[in-house]
């Protein structure tokens, strides 16, 4: 179908299952739930391959031995990791603590530094996905808009992100601007942007653009496990787009990515949304999360 590249991270996800919520100055028993790969090169990248796209990843692990299982791992899955850079230091692990509520907190040591090289040739690809604090990205971004579909996810600060559209989540948004959400994206994304969009969990999502406000709701699931959900649904997002499908219903078919990922107990998507998406191709649209 589609050629997609996505500028995101590869990780080894370690999990650790609290007994209770964490609150400050607590004591906690939890269980090692082991390693499983993850990041947003993963978690938007898996559900993409299964769609039918071809999707490549630009990122950095380390040269060791964990930096070999998780792009071993990665492509097992049918990501080309081609363009993945190996740094000389580790490759460290994610720490995700896990409620029993399904709710997650992510611990992660400072990454190196990732430099990107000079950009593709754009033309051969269809999106760009953009969900990285690499020196170089908003370069990549600027001199593809011209020639793809370009989708960012919000920064934690306030870099650029030059895109079409542009994802956040009420959680990131909270307190952050005093700008209505609007004005706020165009000043994050650039002129060429189209839609802003912030998810707002089991409430659903609003999109913000020149025309004004939409929300659209969610899909109802039974929460697991909320970790890599907003990687997901931009995968869900990305393949409505390129699938034809206009902004509000391929922010439907996002939900139902989404709701797929958190009832599952993994980073990367689970396998009942590789099975939604065999029925979807084959016409039958059953849905069972």
């Amino acid at each position: 179908m589609a050629n997609i590249l996505l500028i995101a991270n590869l990780n080894c996800d370690r999990i650790l299952l609290l007994n209770k919520a964490l609150r400050t100055g607590g004591r906690f028993h939890y269980q090692d739930g082991g390693r499983r790969l993850g990041g947003g090169g993963a978690n938007t990248g898996i559900g993409l391959e299964w769609a039918g796209h071809k999707v490549a990843l630009v990122s950095q692990v380390g040269h060791d031995e964990l930096g070999d299982w998780v792009l071993a791992e990665a492509g097992m899955q049918g990501l080309d990791c081609r363009r993945v850079q190996r740094h000389d230091g580790s490759t460290s692990e994610i720490l995700l603590v896990m409620t029993p509520d399904g709710e997650r907190t992510i611990i992660r040591p400072q990454r190196p530094t990732f430099q990107l090289a000079a950009p593709p040739r754009w033309q051969e690809w269809d999106a760009l996905y953009l969900n990285t604090s690499a020196e170089g990205a908003v370069s990549w971004a600027h001199s593809a808009l011209a020639h793809t579909l370009v989708v960012a996810q919000l920064a934690k600060d306030d870099r650029p992100r030059p895109c079409h559209v542009l994802l956040s989540s009420h959680s990131d948004m909270h307190e952050r601007t005093s700008l209505n959400y609007w004005q706020f994206a165009q000043q994050i994304a650039g002129d060429e942007l189209r839609y802003f969009i912030v998810t707002e969990g089991e409430q659903g999502a609003r999109l913000y653009s020149a025309e004004g406000e939409t929300r659209i709701s969610a899909v109802t699931a039974a929460v697991v496990d909320t970790t890599g959900a907003g990687d997901v649904y931009a995968a869900g997002l990305i393949h409505g787009l390129l699938s034809g499908l206009e902004i509000t219903a391929a922010m439907g078919e996002a939900a139902v990515w989404g709701a797929y990922a958190v009832a599952s107990e993994t980073s990367v998507p689970g396998i009942a949304l590789r099975q939604y998406l065999q029925d979807a191709s084959s016409g039958c649209h059953k849905n069972t999360i």
